[in-house]
């Protein structure tokens, strides 16, 4: 591959510090050592690069040696989404979870502990929080990771966990902006398209993000969105009418604005992402994100040629490029400073703790008070009705309540049900019988992940209850459809100790 001259001279220099790459392995390669000293400032970590606490914090060290200022950004929102504990799922529940229990104090302390334990691992810029409203409850991409489809609690507790995540020494990246809540459409895969008016953006998407602003948040991340209100031709990362025209000259927003990766499909299969990447500059974005699939030398390498290239020919004004690369390095600045988290004054708990106030117990209808449900004796046979993981979330992330009925429970005994390749409708049958033969005499416990998402699920669903009426169901993701079962437990997102809550509540062992 023929490439421009790797020297140090300032424009190559500010096109590698506007970049954010990731890399694969728990070290640092040779590769992103050598970039680093050349101007590249920023890094970003997956669940791929981390193994445990201190294998994460010798990582950060590694890059500091190389790079004192290095802006180490991972994306760890809690909740569905982790990738400090993608292993074994988070200590945190998510979003949808603090917006349940509605208590700003509470999201902010979750948020503070989060970014102390990302700040003592090294890591000083946290691609979080979602702010989205998420107002489309087919939403394929958000769901759960959203505070909720009410606009001011959705904005009361972005700020309340930007205030608490900085208040450790990290940096929020709140996102997606201008909203990335009212499409059915994962931009992952495609390009969304949100069809509104600009007064209806204005006091429903726009909202958190205000809020985030007057908080101080230090990034805010754009979405791969088209919003023809604001700009009829270009996705909002493309966008200058959106990035420069909204978000910093109507809100007055000064810090720094990073793209979502450029390698999803909304931006890659449509401009591509050296194209696209230029586009995202010359609009407003100060930061490139592509890490989470494109992770080597060549993508770098790549990126920083267009950049230069656009620049040299006209294409991209060098001072636009220059005072991107200046924004990157002011946040570093803030992130040197910052320092690590003060001592910590809230209980390591907090996690498990807003898990357990997240739990809604209801019955189907006609079956009584939820406060009358006997807790299981016996283990159960738990059915995981499983869909596919979009893929922020990722299906290396383990999610249910198996694992802790079994600690509970023990012989509690699981098996996992998924649509496959058929017909909805007759999927779902078949993991309903699938899932009563598996169960035999033992007591079931139904979880589902977003039933109204999917019909098999609910077909499954059918035909688990209509035999056993006393299963218990537990919904793991956001509770749209109606409640049933002799107990349903909605813990408002799939997390670890969202599991470890419902557990609890199944096996009578509440607060052990």
């Amino acid at each position: 591959m023929t490439t421009l001259a790797s020297g140090t001279d300032t424009l190559t220099r500010d096109a590698l510090t506007v970049l954010q790459p990731g890399f694969t392995g728990t070290t640092a390669p040779d590769w992103l050592l050598r970039r680093l000293g050349e101007g590249l400032a920023s890094v970003g970590l997956f669940g791929r690069n981390i193994a445990s606490p201190g294998q994460l914090a010798a990582l950060t060290a590694q890059l500091r040696a190389e790079r004192d200022d290095v802006l180490v950004a991972i994306d760890e929102e809690g909740g569905d989404v982790t990738r400090l504990e993608v292993r074994n799922g988070s200590s945190f529940p998510g979003n949808h979870a603090l917006g349940a229990v509605d208590d700003v104090e509470l999201t902010q302390q979750v948020a503070h502990e989060l970014g102390r334990r990302l700040a003592t691992c090294g890591v000083n810029l946290n691609w979080a929080p979602s702010a989205d409203v998420n107002s489309d409850p087919r939403n394929p991409v958000i769901g759960v990771r959203s505070f909720g489809s009410d606009t001011g609690l959705a904005a009361r507790h972005t700020a309340a966990y930007v205030t608490g995540l900085q208040s450790a020494g990290v940096a929020a990246c709140t996102k997606h902006f201008p909203g990335h809540g009212d499409t059915a459409v994962d931009s992952h895969h495609a390009l969304p398209r949100i069809d509104v008016s600009a007064e209806v953006l204005a006091e429903r998407e726009l909202a958190p993000f205000r809020a985030a602003i007057a908080a101080g948040t230090r990034a805010v991340m754009s979405a791969h969105i088209l919003v023809p209100a604001l700009d009829p031709d270009r996705p909002a990362t493309l966008s200058r009418r959106i990035l420069t025209g909204l978000l910093r000259d109507q809100l007055g927003y000064d810090g720094l604005i990073v793209t979502d990766g450029m390698e999803m499909r909304a931006i890659a299969g449509t401009y591509g992402i050296e194209r696209g990447s230029v586009l995202a500059i010359a609009a407003g974005a100060d930061a490139i994100c592509v890490g989470g699939g494109l992770a080597d030398d060549a993508t770098v390498l790549r990126l920083r040629d267009a950049l230069v290239s656009a620049v040299r020919a006209g294409e991209l004004p060098e001072e636009r490029l220059a005072e991107a690369a200046d924004r990157v390095r002011a946040l570093a600045r803030w992130a040197g400073t910052a320092g690590h988290a003060a001592e910590d004054t809230h209980s390591t708990e907090i996690g498990l703790h807003a898990a357990r106030r997240a739990l809604t117990l209801t019955t189907a209808p006609g079956l009584g008070d939820p406060a009358t449900f006997k807790p299981l004796t016996e283990p159960p046979y738990v059915a995981a009705l499983t869909p596919v993981a979009n893929i922020a979330v990722g299906d290396e992330t383990p999610w249910g309540v198996a694992a802790e009925l079994v600690h509970l429970l023990p012989g509690t005994v699981t098996g996992s049900f998924s649509a496959g390749d058929g017909q909805e409708s007759e999927a779902g049958e078949n993991a309903g019988r699938a899932a009563l033969q598996a169960a035999g005499t033992r007591r079931i416990v139904a979880v589902v992940r977003d039933e109204h998402r999917h019909p098999w699920m609910a077909s499954a669903l059918d035909i688990l209850l209509a035999a056993r009426p006393d299963t218990v169901v537990v919904e793991m993701g956001v509770p749209q459809a109606a409640p049933r079962g002799a107990l349903h437990i909605a813990t408002h997102g799939a997390a670890r100790v969202c599991g470890r809550a419902a557990a609890e509540v199944i096996a009578g062992a509440i607060g052990c």
